[in-house]
């Protein structure tokens, strides 16, 4: 099980990591930006970011419902349980409110007044920080789960 822990806690730490990144360091900076450099960024971030996450985000579930299923016996099982249902929350939700907004600034940042183009990319900022809390939320919960 060593092994297992060890991967999950990467998949998802390092996840986790970056998405906090996006939202502590990068947007920052984008914001500080002048406007046809802030929305150039703001398409090329949304466009990368778009295409490398969800494979990311699945691996890291899978791994939490292994763990689920390997430690089905033990009592700290419920933690882990919340974690996977955290995460599956975390990726409905993103398909749901964060992908549509994302997709959005991929395609119209450039046509979209700018005024627009930051409030979409404000709404997708707030939604994406309570995205990363209730993520960090679910690796606690693994983290406990593994160490009871």
């Amino acid at each position: 099980m060593l092994y297992l822990d060890l991967v999950t806690i990467l998949s998802a730490g390092l996840l986790i990591g970056t998405e906090a990144c996006v939202s502590l360091f990068i947007n920052p900076i984008l914001w500080s930006l002048d406007e046809r450099t802030q929305v150039k960024g703001v398409r090329m971030f949304a466009a990368r970011l778009g295409k490398a996450m969800p494979f990311w985000y699945a691996a890291s579930l899978i791994l939490l419902v292994f763990e689920a299923v390997v430690r089905r016996h033990e009592a700290a099982v419920l933690l882990l349980v919340a974690a996977a249902m955290l995460w599956t929350f975390v990726i409905l939700a993103t398909i749901l409110f964060l992908v549509p907004i994302n997709n959005r600034l991929i395609r119209e940042a450039e046509t979209l007044p700018f005024a627009d183009m930051k409030r979409q990319h404000t709404r997708w900022d707030l939604l994406h920080r309570l995205r990363v809390l209730t993520l960090i939320v679910s690796m606690v919960c693994f983290l406990v789960a593994i160490q009871a």
